[in-house]
């Protein structure tokens, strides 16, 4: 039997709440209640609200690290020689060199176009570029890696010598070695270092961050019937079992990022309730990405919108993330996603400056 903790009860201000609120993550978000989720085995049992008043006094050792985690800071993100702050939202835009990803498949005829592409969306105020070339959409075939290699290396390259912070989304250890030799700094592996067991190994040795994304099964298969007893409980248990394995292959856990993994064998249902509790997620203590743009389930709440037709949507979930600390937002639009958090911004700067 353990307890998980859940921020809520959001607040626009820490004015006049002292020792009524907290800070989630060092972040722009604080919150006055804490949602105790009482767990048996990997299924809720009850849950119950408290004040974060007084909050210490319901705590055990377990418990009390994970508040330490949800209150603590997150350093910033060092990409070569980028230095990217996690104490308010980033975005990472998506460059998919690939002819099948679900929604920009096929776009870049060469390397140069999906570089020039990756650029734009610097300029346009992504903190990083994140370059796949194979695409893990639902039903999507494993591509060979010699394949990915030739799609992703150009790319990164490019990028990386025109002074751009890059990710490389793989699931291969070989992958992930060319394209730190190209100039990637940073891994997104949507396996979680589950589909090579030589990923943790090379991630460690170059000593770069890596997302660990939750899933369940392999992209042919995810979407037939995923099932949960507890779509949230279960993320958070799965999510710390592989922080847990990817430190004992060397990497730091400061270098340690995680994704709930929006769409990856999930439902409608369960990835809005994954949305709805996002900030339970903050008690692992590692930034969370959030990969929710484009996703089917914008579509099925929109009249069957296809992917290209989801802006509104995006921008949706992208602020719901944003409201609950997420800490990165991958995205395919990013400067209309770059308007919606600079005005999101705003508002909490707003709320956030003392009135004389």
């Amino acid at each position: 039997m353990r307890t998980l903790l859940r921020p809520t009860a959001f607040v626009d201000s820490p004015f006049g709440h002292d020792g009524k609120v907290a800070r989630l993550a060092g972040g722009l978000n604080w919150f006055s209640a804490v949602e105790l989720i009482h767990v048996d085995g990997r299924s809720r049992t009850s849950s119950e609200l408290v004040p974060v008043e007084g909050i210490d006094r319901r705590l055990d050792a377990d418990a009390t690290a994970q508040w330490d985690a949800l209150i603590a800071s997150r350093p910033p993100l060092q990409l070569g020689e980028r230095t990217i702050r996690l104490d308010q939202p980033q975005l990472m835009g998506i460059v998919n060199v690939t002819p099948d990803s679900f929604s920009d498949g096929g776009q870049f005829a060469d390397a140069g176009q999906a570089a020039d592409a990756g650029a734009r969306m610097t300029a346009a105020g992504a903190a990083m570029i994140d370059v796949g070339g194979e695409s893990t959409r639902p039903g999507a075939k494993a591509v060979w890696e010699g394949d990915e290699l030739e799609r992703v290396v150009p790319v990164i390259r490019q990028l990386a010598a025109g002074g751009t912070a890059v990710s490389v989304d793989t699931r291969k250890a070989d992958v992930m070695t060319a394209a730190v030799g190209a100039g990637a700094r940073m891994i997104n592996d949507v396996s979680a270092l589950t589909f090579d067991d030589r990923a943790g190994d090379v991630i460690g040795s170059a000593s770069v961050p890596v997302v660990l994304m939750h899933h369940q099964g392999a992209p042919e298969t995810m979407q037939d019937d995923p099932r949960y007893d507890d779509v949230l409980v279960e993320v958070f248990l799965w999510l710390e079992e592989r922080i847990a394995a990817a430190e004992a292959a060397g990497i730091s856990r400061n270098k340690i990022l995680i994704d709930p993994g929006f769409g990856f064998g999930k439902n409608v249902g369960h990835n809005l309730e994954l949305m709805n509790g996002l900030a339970l997620l903050h008690g692992l203590g590692c930034p969370i990405v959030v990969g929710a743009s484009r996703k089917r389930m914008i579509g099925a709440l929109s009249g069957e919108a296809p992917a290209d037709q989801r802006l509104g949507g995006s921008i949706t979930l992208a602020l719901k993330a944003a409201e609950q600390g997420a800490q990165i937002l991958r995205v395919h639009d990013v400067p209309e996603t770059m308007q919606a958090v600079r005005v999101w911004r705003g508002l909490r700067d707003q709320a956030l400056t003392p009135r004389v």
